[in-house]
């Protein structure tokens, strides 16, 4: 799957999980937004929309757009 296609299911509703680190993150959304926890110590990051979590969060100090080549093929 090519990224911009994973953004515009994301922005949908899809949800994800991946890999990256030897860490397990989830991808989510509810009706009060979208969510990236990382599921080993369920620390949560919250944003308004799906664009908002793929430009703001971070896994360390990278976006997942940074990490995109090492989890691509697990989407």
């Amino acid at each position: 799957m090519e990224y911009k296609e994973m953004a515009n299911s994301l922005s949908y509703g899809e949800e994800y999980n991946f890999y990256y680190n030897g860490e397990e993150y989830w991808m989510s959304r509810n009706d009060d937004g979208n969510y990236l926890t990382t599921v080993s110590s369920e620390e949560t990051q919250e944003f308004k929309t799906a664009t908002d979590l793929l430009e703001k969060a971070r896994i360390g100090d990278k976006t997942i757009l940074n990490i995109w080549e090492e989890i691509k093929d697990q989407f």
